[in-house]
């Protein structure tokens, strides 16, 4: 105990079931810190798939409201799946759909890759972002 006061640190108990008990000179608020640290850096983020859907005739405030929510989504390293569904009549008119398929590539080109290119699955255009 005199030796850890002289030098400014504590005296912590290491192995208390060994016959003597062994005892280590240092600073435990220190050695507290370091595990806290250790035991959060194993910790990583799960990458996931969020889907976003979109109609052909979405007005220009709900894209921008679906790319700026996108965005997030990539931030934090999550892969994005944009869908351009199409209902009744809407089924006649896919170019549309391409064409705001296209406005999305062009929204997101610094801030995504493009994983899997645009194309119909049913009655609906599903395009895959990856983050940069």
């Amino acid at each position: 105990m005199e030796q850890a006061k002289s030098v400014g640190l504590d005296l912590v108990e290491v192995a208390s079931s060994e016959k003597p008990p062994v005892c280590r000179i240092m600073d435990y608020g220190k050695f507290k810190y370091q595990q806290k640290k250790r035991q959060h850096k194993g910790h990583t983020h799960q990458s996931k798939n969020k889907e976003l859907r979109l109609r052909p005739k979405i007005g220009e405030h709900d894209f921008m409201t679906k790319v700026n929510k996108a965005k997030h989504f990539l931030s934090q390293k999550d892969k994005v799946i944009f869908s351009i569904i199409f209902r009744g009549r809407e089924n006649a008119h896919i170019e549309e759909g391409f064409k705001l398929v296209q406005r999305v590539v062009e929204e997101l080109k610094d801030f995504a890759k493009l994983e899997q290119e645009p194309g119909m699955q049913g009655r609906r255009i599903v395009v895959i972002f990856a983050p940069k």
